[in-house]
């Protein structure tokens, strides 16, 4: 790719970030283009449709938790790597308003542009998951699908202003639930 494309189509990501942080993954594609000072066909041609360009923006997200994951496994104790990932993905999802919809519908559909990219976001956190587990501080019931789903519900509600404020105590509810505490199984029912 040409420099002047990479730099053109690195501002319409850029631009395309923002305003789905503001409006949520429904946001115009026309707005979009207004944004970023280009016509549509300009906004179509580096990216011919809605999906195109949401996988292009969510795929660099998803490598940077998925790399992140990496980082806390090597780092940090088994559970406090979960947790933490957890919480960096929920408050990423938190941050684009609708992607939650978006990443439940791809990681089912292998034809998505983002199902790739969910897939390895999904086995990141089940790695960190198993390694909790193996170390007796996370229930040994649950999976990275069930690790998933409670992300999304995590995220939805911290994306519902009426229930915004209880996002933070939620989670907190949720990691007790999920965690076992040092030395094993917790005795919690699923």
């Amino acid at each position: 790719m040409r420099a002047d494309a990479k730099r053109n189509r690195d501002h319409l990501l850029a631009v395309a970030g923002a305003a789905v942080a503001e409006q949520g993954i429904d946001v115009s594609m026309r707005d979009i283009a207004r944004r970023a000072g280009v016509g549509l066909a300009t906004l179509l041609r580096h990216f011919p449709t809605r999906e195109a360009l949401l996988e292009a923006l969510l795929r660099t997200s998803f490598d940077e938790l998925t790399a992140r994951a990496g980082e806390l496994e090597a780092a940090h104790a088994a559970e406090d790597a979960l947790v933490s990932w957890v919480r960096d993905c929920v408050a990423w999802t938190t941050e684009y308003r609708g992607a939650t919809v978006l990443m439940a519908a791809a990681i089912e559909d292998p034809a998505s542009a983002l199902h790739a990219s969910c897939v390895t976001l999904r086995a990141a956190g089940a790695r960190l998951l198993a390694r909790a587990q193996a170390a007796g501080g996370a229930r040994s019931d649950i999976d990275g699908d069930d690790l998933f789903a409670l992300i999304a519900m995590l995220a939805w509600t911290g994306d519902q202003p009426a229930l915004a404020p209880r996002a933070g105590r939620l989670f907190d509810l949720v990691a007790d639930a999920v965690l076992t505490g040092a030395g094993g199984d917790s005795g919690r029912s699923s």
